[in-house]
């Protein structure tokens, strides 16, 4: 699917009147809004991606694993030029290809078809092992994961794995909404420190936190953040 749009400048303060445009799937409203800030903060100052690059090898790879409620992510993506603010009013209808989990064939700029709850994690260690064997050591993998998905066992295999084999070029964002069903003795992050991972908890909403916390140095280790927010209704 080729679609062709004159380009408009998009900040973050236009990102609430993106997201309003699209409808229909208000239950899943919070999920969204918690990654807004995450997500804004991740393309506008650190990925090494663009709509002119998505295909590029050497591309930095973004693979949203919380892919129920991805309102907040198109609305980034369209932001930055990867498709016409025109499809938003669309979204979720039958002909439309911003679905309620997004799609990878349909979507540009989607890495990966997402919504199950605990595959992202190990795809991405899957992609970085990958970029490791052909030798790409300038390529970024980053997931983004709810704090729920840490109840899934394949995500606690994909956290001690990467952790063993020192998966430097992965990156793990967890949003933390507090909508997790398990207490975790010294929080979320403690979690991955047990396997070898560097971490850092910082405020959700704090776009400088965030960002000190995404580009701060782990060498031979791979890096999480926990954003910590409270979801926006």
């Amino acid at each position: 699917m080729t679609f062709i749009d004159v380009h408009t400048a998009y900040g973050y303060d236009d990102l609430p009147r993106l997201m309003s445009l699209m409808t229909g799937d208000e239950k899943h409203g919070p999920a969204a809004t918690s990654t807004l800030d995450v997500l804004w903060v991740l393309y506008d100052r650190v990925l090494r991606v663009s709509p002119e690059a998505v295909g590029d090898v050497d591309r930095d790879r973004f693979l949203l694993s919380k892919g129920h409620g991805p309102m907040a992510y198109y609305a980034v993506l369209a932001a930055k030029g990867f498709f016409p603010e025109s499809l938003l009013a669309g979204f979720g209808a039958y002909d439309s290809p911003l679905g309620h989990h997004p799609d990878r064939v349909l979507v540009p700029g989607v890495e990966i078809s997402s919504g199950s709850l605990g595959h992202g994690l190990p795809l991405g260690v899957g992609s970085a092992l990958g970029l490791r064997a052909r030798g790409l050591s300038g390529a970024a993998v980053w997931v983004l994961i709810g704090d729920a998905e840490l109840d899934e066992g394949s995500n606690h295999e994909a956290i001690a794995y990467a952790g063993a084999v020192g998966l430097e070029r992965l990156h793990t964002v967890v949003v933390d909404n507090a909508s997790a069903s398990h207490v975790r003795p010294g929080g979320i992050a403690a979690r991955f420190e047990a396997a070898g991972w560097s971490t850092a908890t910082v405020d959700g909403r704090d776009h400088q936190a965030l960002y000190e916390a995404y580009t701060a140095p782990h060498a031979g280790r791979p890096r999480a953040v926990v954003a910590q927010v409270e979801a926006k209704v």
